[in-house]
């Protein structure tokens, strides 16, 4: 279930403060530096970067 456009809006990634866009069952960030991508459980945003998926 994709998540709300607003909260979207408002969300930020933790460790650089780039954009997330949504993606499957994550939220990766778009800054090229850090990409990290945060998995979203049960339609709740897990944003913790100890969580976080480093980018392939």
């Amino acid at each position: 279930m994709p998540l709300e456009a607003g909260l979207l809006e408002i969300l930020a990634c933790p460790a650089c403060h780039a954009p997330l866009k949504e993606q499957d069952t994550e939220l990766i960030c778009t800054s090229d530096e850090c990409g990290l991508a945060y998995p979203v459980r049960d339609d709740i945003p897990v944003l913790l970067v100890d969580e976080a998926r480093r980018p392939a």
